[in-house]
């Protein structure tokens, strides 16, 4: 099953690391990432399988959460479906 996190804050140094090293924990494979910083704000997308964890969507939010609490930063979690259903009618929405 896929995923795409969000990452968003201030940046510094270590968020790359704690955000991968708290996917590995938890058994979610990181597919593609995708990161700037812009202007001070650092902002990371990633594309991730969540397939082999043994846990479920919502504990999944629930760690990323804390983590981000933790470090000061918004990390938010969806469902590629989700996402891509999303992205989908936005474009439908504007007659594209």
């Amino acid at each position: 099953m896929k995923a795409i996190v969000s990452v968003i804050g201030k940046d510094k140094r270590g968020i790359i690391a704690k955000v991968s090293t708290c996917l590995y924990e938890m058994d979610i494979n990181i597919e593609n990432i995708s990161q700037t910083i812009m202007q001070d704000y650092f902002t990371m997308i990633m594309a991730v399988d969540i397939g082999q964890s043994n846990l479920k969507f919502d504990a999944i939010k629930d760690k990323l959460n804390s983590l981000g609490k933790d470090m000061g930063l918004e990390i938010h979690i969806q469902l590629q479906s989700i996402f891509d259903s999303m992205h989908q009618l936005d474009t439908t929405s504007k007659g594209l």
